[in-house]
C-alpha cells in the first residue's frame, strides 16, 4: 500500500493545495493524514486536499511524491477514486438537502445517516453507491433523478398530510410506497460492517428506532420490510416496492462495462485485508451465485434497461477472475 501526493498546485484560501490518495486503501489513507495532523474536514471522498505548508511533512512522513497525471492514473486504477459529478452528488451538503425534501423536519436522523454512509471504511458501500440507487429508482419510478418524493407519502406521524398513492411498480404497492422505497434505500446500507445479512439486520433495527417519532408504526414497517428485501434480492411476486428496492440497489451490475469495471475495483479495495486468492474465490461464487439465480431484476423497467447488461457483465468479471461461469 502507498500514499501518494502531488506538488502543491491548487489555489484556494490564499495558498496551494496538493491531493493526498491512497493506492490502495481509504483507511491507511486515514491513519496518514492523521498522523501528519490533517484534518478529516479536507478530505473529499477519494482524497485530502493538503496545504502546501504540508507538503514536506507529508513527504518526510512517507507519502510518495508524483506528479497529478500519476496521482490521477494510480487513483484511478486502485478503485477509490470518485469522478467530479458523482463527488459533487455524494458531498454532505448535497445528500442533507435529497433528505430534508424527503423527510423534512428530521436534519438530525439525515446527519446521522450522512455521517454513517460517508464512513472510512466504506468504498463501494459508501455516498456514490447511495445516490446511485436513489437515482436509479427516480428512473424506475417516473422520476427526475434528484427530485425526491415528499415523505408525506408514507404516512405522517402526526398524520398531517395525505398519500400520494402507489407507484408504478406493479401490483402490491401501498399507499406511499413512493417514499417508503427512497427511505429504505437511504436505510439499506446504514449499517455495514461487511457481515451479510446481519448487515441489512442491524440496517432495519435503526429505521425503527430512528424513524419512530417522524413516521407512523405502520410506515416505520414497510420501511423496515424494505430494507430486509436487500438481504437476498428476492422479493415474493407482486411485491411492487420490494421490486423497485431491489432493482435500484442492484443496477449497478447493469451499467456501462467501464462503471462497471470500476465498481469491481471498487468492491476489490473495501475487501483490500482479504487476501487475492480468498478474494477471487469469495468473488467468484457471489458472481455464480447472481448469474444462477433467476432474473435479476424484477420490475419490467429494471430487466429491460440493465438484465442483459448485467449478465455481461457478471459473466467478464468472472473471466477476469479466472473462473467459469
Amino acid at each position: 500500500m502507498t500514499v501518494l501526493i502531488d506538488p502543491p498546485a491548487w489555489p484556494a484560501h490564499g495558498t496551494l493545495f496538493s491531493h493526498l490518495v491512497s493506492d490502495t486503501s481509504l483507511a491507511e489513507l486515514h491513519a496518514f493524514a492523521t498522523s501528519i495532523g490533517v484534518s478529516r474536514r479536507a478530505f473529499d471522498l477519494d482524497h485530502y486536499d493538503v496545504a502546501a505548508e504540508r507538503y514536506d511533512v507529508a513527504v518526510a512522513a512517507g507519502a510518495v511524491p508524483v506528479d497529478g497525471r500519476e496521482l490521477a492514473r494510480r487513483l484511478g486504477a486502485s478503485g477509490l477514486r470518485v469522478p467530479g459529478r458523482a463527488r459533487r452528488a455524494a458531498k454532505a451538503d448535497a445528500l442533507l438537502a435529497r433528505w430534508d425534501a424527503l423527510l423534512p423536519g428530521a436534519r438530525d436522523v439525515g446527519v446521522d445517516l450522512v455521517e454513517r454512509w460517508h464512513e472510512p471504511h466504506r468504498v463501494y458501500h459508501g455516498p456514490e453507491h447511495l445516490v446511485h440507487a436513489l437515482d436509479s429508482l427516480a428512473l424506475l419510478e417516473g422520476r427526475p433523478p434528484g427530485v425526491p418524493v415528499d415523505v408525506a407519502a408514507p404516512g405522517r406521524a402526526d398524520g398531517a398530510a395525505a398519500s400520494h398513492g402507489p407507484t408504478r411498480g406493479g401490483s402490491g404497492d401501498g399507499p406511499g410506497s413512493a417514499a417508503a422505497t427512497q427511505l429504505a434505500l437511504w436505510f439499506h446500507d446504514a449499517v455495514h460492517d461487511g457481515e451479510a445479512g446481519r448487515d441489512e439486520e442491524r440496517s432495519a433495527d435503526l429505521a425503527v428506532a430512528r424513524l419512530a417519532g417522524h413516521l407512523d408504526a405502520a410506515a416505520v414497517a414497510e420501511v423496515v420490510r424494505l430494507v430486509l428485501v436487500t438481504t437476498d434480492h428476492s422479493p415474493a411476486a407482486g411485491d411492487g416496492p420490494g421490486a423497485l428496492v431491489s432493482d435500484a440497489d442492484l443496477a449497478i451490475l447493469g451499467s456501462a462495462p467501464d462503471r462497471y469495471a470500476r465498481y469491481a475495483r471498487q468492491v476489490r479495495a473495501e475487501y483490500a485485508h482479504v487476501p487475492g486468492d480468498a478474494f477471487r474465490t469469495g468473488r467468484a461464487a457471489v458472481l455464480r451465485g447472481l448469474l444462477a439465480g433467476g432474473t435479476l431484476f424484477r420490475t419490467p423497467q429494471g430487466a429491460t434497461l440493465w438484465e442483459d447488461r448485467a449478465r455481461a457483465n457478471l459473466t467478464a468479471e468472472l473471466a477476469a477472475l479466472g473462473s467459469p461461469a
